[in-house]
């Protein structure tokens, strides 16, 4: 069975073996070759492709954030004193450094950036606010949000 070329589109099989690692990256080989129906050493150049190819950036579990005492979700929207590409980079690199940031996104619309974080609670959270957060170079306001219910996350792709 011919497998594409980094520059050519998935084929079936290969979105059978995407699909299958993003409901369970647990799988072995074998498992994985059974499910999307290739032998396990086409399933095996199949996946290490897909992996150097970029399609698969890693694999990892999936945390209880309870259980390791971050169940405290905080989204904060972040308004930077000024929109140029110095501005951004700084503040980008700064963010990169701070274990407590889940996730960052530059954003269009109010703010600049939107930060998921986790902390252990709302006094937590206020200590990383008044000591890291508004120290973060180039932050002029912050509005903070701390979700109620998570009614979905970390959702897989639909594709």
């Amino acid at each position: 069975m011919k497998q594409p070329s980094d520059e050519e589109a998935l084929d079936r099989i290969d979105l059978k073996i995407l699909r299958q690692l993003q409901r369970d990256g647990r799988l072995s080989n074998a498992d994985l070759a059974r499910l999307v129906g290739v032998s396990p050493a086409t399933c095996h150049r199949r996946t290490e492709r897909l992996f150097k190819a970029g399609y698969i950036r890693g694999v990892h579990a999936v945390l209880n954030p309870e259980r390791v005492e971050r169940g405290a979700l905080v989204m904060v929207g972040v308004v930077l004193d000024r929109s140029t590409p110095e501005s951004f980079s700084a503040f980008e690199t700064a963010v990169r450094k701070l274990p407590f940031i889940l996730d960052c996104h530059l954003v269009a619309g109010d703010f600049d950036y939107f930060l998921k974080i986790r902390v252990r609670d709302m006094a937590d959270f206020n200590r990383l606010h008044g000591s890291q957060l508004i120290a973060l170079p180039g932050v002029r306001q912050t509005r903070t949000f701390f979700v109620m219910k998570e009614v979905v996350d970390g959702a897989q792709l639909d594709f």
